[in-house]
């Protein structure tokens, strides 16, 4: 047995810390048996906080909330058979005890009496540090610490009596305060340092000469040797264009980690440097911390940390926003939803707008940030096998693999939902995780998933009125988050009571709704140009050891053929046909799609523009389309009035209710948005 040493302070844990003396003030210490943490992951948890929520205000029958903020300890054996799925992990440093220790900044909101809870921790992977999950299901402002009304919204998530919870799990986020952060150790060889390589990509949009090596403003692996005249920098026009080598002159490495041209960098451009770090952090211990929390909250640690009664957590959801779905996806794959002692770890697993990807989450020099888009992050090792849940055999690599292979010979597969928009399908290879590896035929799905295809959406609704941010449609604020609601309420259902959830909508090979770019009708409407760059993912070599140890010896990777790409179908008024049909989709004032193009202003005018949609808005008058040329049907020739259009609206979103897509209580706000939306595009006051 191991033994470990906590401290127990004289004062109950069921109390905040504004009772705790003022020399204990500054760190609460919550003391955990040692008999409950004898073969545990978790050792401690300190608090610096444990406050009321809202003055203790209630929510509904959950009655009033309490943060917790503080950190979280662990500790792992990397020779239990759960933790040799880490990368590195045999290279990390050990305690006495022959353990890998970390920690991790930990964020709680919970019930005050555990027992007026719904029994039920959703656990949202932060996105680059963040916290999102109550700007997206409760319309709250956004926040890293959330103190003010606003930013709780309208307490949806709480009244449901949720226990929300936030653990870093990303080493590398930018240095904000208020962002959850992982501190790892760094691997060693047999206490040599580790090199090896890493790709920095970076796409300006205005000149400016200095930029830093890591992704957009986190923190990068400095180089070893930023002056070794044997570096190169390339520049491309596009995805697959040719690289041009930039004079060694011209550019240098600055203080071992910003890439700086005096000149100035060209915006619209892909600029790429590969160059040799030093001491890659263990990353996916990032996963082993969530797992292992997670584990704990469920057997055997709930009632220290949320209460006096025991028993108090019985079902565990994974959230996750784009990174964080990808995230969640990996974590699937790679085998963490299966703890140190073979019991599943989520019984819930939701993933948002994560289209086909993985991602950069354990495996040496991996840069957790760097994502894929058509023009952005590109051959990063993101998009790629395996795609679909249930396995597949991909002959032209000879690679047989499936997203769930490893939960299902655990016995530890969640419920999942995949919901996408369809900027996902254009650039986040969506249509990937529901066909065949040849692009011939829709693939089965477990029992155990449901897919939602969010017709007609970005990858987040933009603001109304929306503004073109450097594109060259209007971006598209498609509100779907309404549905989200109702799914979320849906898959408690399903794990808690084995409800079935509302069935799957998404576009299908068998039912033409989902085909090639060049099959896809979209409207010849006069200064709108459908793009022809779409995101693919492609058969991609790293080096003959990044899928076994998870190690990259060739940067820029070998690219090979790319794997069949299709696209929702759309109407004649470009609106697609298939999926969780929005009332703004069924009803439609506008052309709403999940692609956008760059402004000319910020260069490559040609390429997507990065996770945005195009709002098109018809003609408001007969008259006024024939002017335009345009072939959709204007407001005038489809609807009487404002009257008419809005009884519409609410006809659609009760459909959706009767579904389960939709709640009740959500149609109002449908139904206002909608109204917003005429008046604006009608001219009104």
């Amino acid at each position: 047995m191991v033994r470990r040493s906590l401290i127990c302070l004289p004062f109950s844990l069921s109390s905040p810390c504004d009772t705790i003396p003022p020399m204990l003030k500054r760190t609460c210490l919550l003391a955990l048996s040692l008999s409950a943490l004898a073969h545990a992951a978790l050792l401690r948890i300190e608090l610096s906080e444990r406050s009321d929520v809202l003055a203790g205000k209630p929510f509904g029958s959950a009655g009033s909330y309490e943060r917790l903020i503080g950190k979280a300890y662990f500790a792992v054996d990397p020779s239990n058979a759960a933790n040799r799925i880490i990368a590195d992990i045999d290279k990390a440093p050990r305690n006495e005890a022959g353990l890998v220790e970390f920690s991790a900044d930990l964020y709680v909101l919970k019930p005050r009496d555990p027992e007026h809870g719904n029994h039920a921790v959703l656990f949202e992977v932060s996105n680059r540090g963040g916290k999102g999950m109550l700007s997206f299901y409760d319309r709250a402002a956004g926040s890293s610490d959330p103190r003010a009304p606003e930013q709780f919204g309208d307490d949806f998530l709480l009244e449901r009596g949720f226990t929300l919870v936030w653990l870093g799990w990303q080493f590398d986020v930018p240095q904000r305060e208020g962002l959850m952060r992982l501190y790892a150790p760094v691997a060693r060889d047999a206490g040599r340092p580790i090199t090896g390589l890493v790709r920095s990509e970076l796409v300006l949009d205005r000149r400016q000469t200095s930029y830093s090596l890591a992704d957009r403003d986190h923190i990068p692996y400095p180089a070893l040797n930023p002056d070794d005249p044997k570096l190169t920098l390339t520049v491309r026009d596009w995805r697959d264009a040719p690289r041009r080598t930039v004079p060694r002159a011209d550019w240098r490495i600055e203080d071992r980690t910003r890439l700086v041209m005096p000149a100035g960098f060209e915006p619209g451009k892909i600029y790429e440097v590969v160059y040799t770090a030093q001491d890659p952090v263990v990353v996916g211990l990032g996963a082993t911390a969530i797992r292992d929390l997670i584990s704990f909250l469920k057997y055997g640690g709930a009632e220290t940390l949320l209460g006096d009664q025991s028993d108090h957590i019985k079902r565990a959801y994974g959230f996750g926003i784009s990174q964080s779905g990808r995230f969640l996806r990996t974590f699937l794959h790679d085998g963490f939803n299966r703890d140190e002692k073979g019991r599943r770890v989520f019984d819930g697993v939701l993933c948002h707008v994560s289209g086909a990807a993985l991602g950069s989450f354990n495996f040496r020099f991996a840069q957790p940030s760097r994502d894929a888009h058509p023009f952005y992050n590109t051959f990063y090792p993101t998009d790629i096998f395996p795609f679909t849940d249930i396995e597949q055999a991909d002959p032209e690599t000879g690679l047989t693999d499936g997203l769930l292979t490893r939960a299902m010979k655990d016995h530890v597969v969640p419920k999942i939902f995949y919901s996408d928009t369809s900027y996902e399908y254009w650039g986040r290879s969506a249509s990937l995780i529901h066909t065949t590896i040849d692009g011939q035929k829709d693939a089965p799905l477990p029992d155990t998933t449901r897919m939602y295809f969010l017709t007609g959406g970005q990858h987040g609704p933009a603001p109304f009125p929306p503004p073109k941010n450097h594109t060259r449609n209007l971006t598209d604020p498609n509100d779907f988050r309404g549905a989200m609601r109702a799914l979320l309420v849906a898959m408690d259902r399903w794990v808690r009571d084995g409800v079935e959830p509302p069935p799957s909508l998404y576009p299908r090979i068998a039912q033409d709704t989902l085909v090639p770019l060049g099959a896809v009708q979209f409207p010849k409407i006069p200064g709108v140009s459908l793009p022809t760059h779409i995101q693919k993912a492609y058969r991609v070599d790293y080096g003959p050891e990044f899928r076994t140890h998870g190690v990259i010896s060739v940067e820029p990777p070998k690219v090979g053929n790319a794997f069949p790409m299709l696209l929702p179908q759309v109407d004649r008024d470009g609106n697609e046909t298939s999926g969780l049909r929005m009332p703004e989709i069924q009803v439609p004032l506008a052309t709403y799609t999940g692609w956008n193009l760059r402004s000319p202003d910020i260069g490559a005018p040609d390429e997507m523009f990065s996770m945005a949609g195009s709002f098109i808005p018809f003609a408001r008058t007969r008259a006024e389309r024939e002017l335009r040329h345009d072939p959709r049907p204007s407001i005038e020739e489809r609807y009487s009035g404002r009257a008419q259009y809005l009884e519409k609206i609410e006809a659609s979103a009760r459909r959706l209710v009767a579904g389960g897509y939709l709640l009740e209580a959500d149609v109002p706000g449908v139904i206002e948005h909608s109204a917003t939306e005429w008046d604006y595009l009608n001219g009104a006051p």
